[in-house]
């Protein structure tokens, strides 16, 4: 059995732009760092405005913060300035395979599509040479440039020969747009015919909605939106429209799965639909859980075969837990074979591995 981790991450560093052409130097993001006597806090300007930048942004002597789970990770490992650093340390996690996340891509970095398509083309530059370096052990899901389909729609083509096995995807995307919106169906056909899933993980692409839930804990801005993703998507039926694409939410964890499931259902049933007995499987979706979720329940909810777990590896919030992989094989309340899947199979199947 092989155990993936079905959400790790890369923190972007000033390397991650070295990747931009000659042309695209204009758009390179500035990092800067708050003069403080023990270090202060670290920012990206992109395009004018600034953005927080995790762990320091790569910069020498800046150390990585402690873990939201209290663990220090190697800082040539958790910046990525030494893959092979990565991958001993997967090694010693036992962890075969990790899917790689960005961090700045999360959020909302600029309304502009010729800074867009600088941004995520140097970024996924980076990610191949790390996958290159990785030899198959580090995975990936790129970001692409959505204010601009057509080159979108070539990037995913690109990425798809190196090494990225899924698109990520905010709850709301570009414009305020959902998920559901016919915008992005050539991207879905295209995707399909990849073999690409999307990936919705927590984060969102909506400045409005920053700034309304500015200052709150990261609840409403990030995991709901993706959770209200979930529910849109099944509703709307795209799934159904795109039968050969796969789905993921990712970073959400599992436990809000029988309340969505459970309103979605009332809502179809209202409307005279048909409900299936197994809606993530019928509807090629898989869920990212925890190992604190109600496993037992939410199983029962949506089975054993669409459920994936992650560490949330490189960052320090309330998702992270470095031994994850290790917790819930050793003391899951679920069954071996269950774990199993949860670790391996549905891993594989989720991604395409």
């Amino acid at each position: 059995m092989a155990i993936i981790d079905a959400d790790a991450h890369v923190l972007e560093t000033v390397h991650t732009w070295d990747y931009m052409g000659e042309s695209d130097q204009r758009y390179r993001p500035t990092h800067v760092v708050e003069d403080a006597p023990n270090g202060g806090r670290a920012f990206w300007i992109i395009d004018g405005k600034v953005h927080a930048a995790r762990q320091g942004g790569g910069a020498s002597g800046l150390a990585p913060a402690r873990h939201g789970d209290k663990v220090e990770l190697p800082d040539d490992s958790a910046l990525m300035l030494d893959v092979d650093a990565r991958v001993r340390h997967m090694d010693e996690l036992g962890t075969d395979v990790q899917i790689l996340y960005p961090t700045l891509f999360i959020s909302p970095y600029t309304d502009r599509p010729e800074v867009e398509l600088a941004l995520t083309r140097s970024y996924n530059r980076w990610l191949t040479d790390i996958w290159h370096q990785g030899k198959g052990r580090l995975r990936w899901a790129a970001v692409l440039p959505l204010l601009s389909m057509d080159k979108a729609i070539e990037e995913a083509r690109i990425v798809k020969e190196q090494g990225a096995c899924a698109i990520m995807l905010r709850g709301v995307e570009v414009g305020n747009r959902l998920l559901s919106d016919p915008y992005f169906f050539p991207l879905y056909d295209e995707l399909s015919r990849l073999d690409l899933p999307v990936c919705v993980h927590t984060g969102n692409g909506s400045p409005e909605i920053m700034r309304l839930y500015d200052g709150e804990s990261g609840f409403s801005r990030f995991k709901l939106v993706g959770v209200g993703a979930f529910h849109n998507l099944l509703y709307t039926g795209i799934p159904d429209r795109f039968p050969s694409l796969r789905f993921g939410f990712i970073e959400l964890s599992s436990q809000w799965l029988p309340y969505a499931i459970h309103d979605l259902t009332r809502r179809l049933v209202r409307s005279g639909r048909p409900v299936s007995d197994h809606l993530l499987k019928d509807n090629h979706v898989w869920v990212a859980c925890q190992t604190d979720d109600d496993l037992p329940e939410v199983v029962r909810y949506v089975g054993e075969d669409n459920l994936v777990i992650g560490t949330d590896y490189g960052h320090a919030d309330s998702a992270t837990e470095i031994y994850a992989l290790q917790t819930i094989k050793k003391h899951s309340p679920v069954g071996p074979g269950v774990i199993e899947k949860i670790l391996d199979d549905n891993a594989r199947a989720l991604y395409g591995l």
